[in-house]
């Protein structure tokens, strides 16, 4: 039983917490975290460095806690040079080596690899309309509307479908899961459970 000095809580797995505000449990207590779900997560993203960004952070996280990526973000970007396709395309083995050396990013030789190998794709795809376009061009006709945490979806058709065209344009860790995090995380699809006061936030879908 709540006491009087806390809110009752709701039974879809959202938080209340001391300012009233519904979150899940994930962006409930640490104050890292709930800063990125209330000012980020969801929101939409549509420059390519951005994107690059998020598509290097989300492959990067899997097999990882995202409290873990996001504590390292900042080590990340000054380690990656502000996630500029150009330069990151460039990179070489003594890149790889001064990446594997550096104890503030995931230490990972596949993934480091592939963040360059993506990064050379990105610049290939401008040609295009460019790694944004191409990605929101997976957007669905329809988001997600889960009234409880259980059932957000991990993967969609649309995910999968985006992750075979970045695989066939030159990509690599874009699985279905990864791409729809990616997806979450740019504002593609709303999974903000009903009840968030976060849900319909981020001007893409009306509630």
């Amino acid at each position: 039983m709540a006491s009087a000095f806390e809110p009752p809580q709701p039974s879809n797995g959202l938080v209340i917490g001391d300012d009233g505000l519904a979150r899940p449990a994930w962006a409930s207590v640490d104050p890292m975290l709930r800063h990125y779900y209330d000012t980020e997560w969801g929101m939409p993203v549509r420059d390519e460095r951005g994107m690059f960004e998020r598509l290097t952070l989300e492959a990067f996280q899997s097999g990882l806690s995202w409290a873990i990526i996001l504590r390292k973000r900042s080590a990340f970007r000054a380690a990656f040079d502000d996630f500029a396709p150009d330069a990151v395309a460039r990179y070489g083995d003594a890149d790889v080596e001064r990446l594997m050396n550096d104890a503030g990013i995931v230490r990972n030789r596949a993934k480091i690899r592939a963040a360059i190998t993506n990064a050379a794709a990105t610049v290939a795809l401008r040609d295009g309309g460019g790694l944004a376009e191409f990605v929101w061009g997976f957007q669905p006709s329809a988001t997600p509307r889960p009234t409880t945490m259980t059932e957000i979806p991990t993967q969609s058709a649309e995910s999968a479908a985006l992750a075979k065209a970045l695989r066939k344009a030159g990509f690599s860790f874009v699985g279905p899961t990864t791409m729809f995090a990616l997806m979450e995380a740019v504002g593609i699809v709303d999974t903000h459970v009903v009840g968030s006061h976060r849900r319909g936030t981020s001007g893409v879908w009306s509630e």
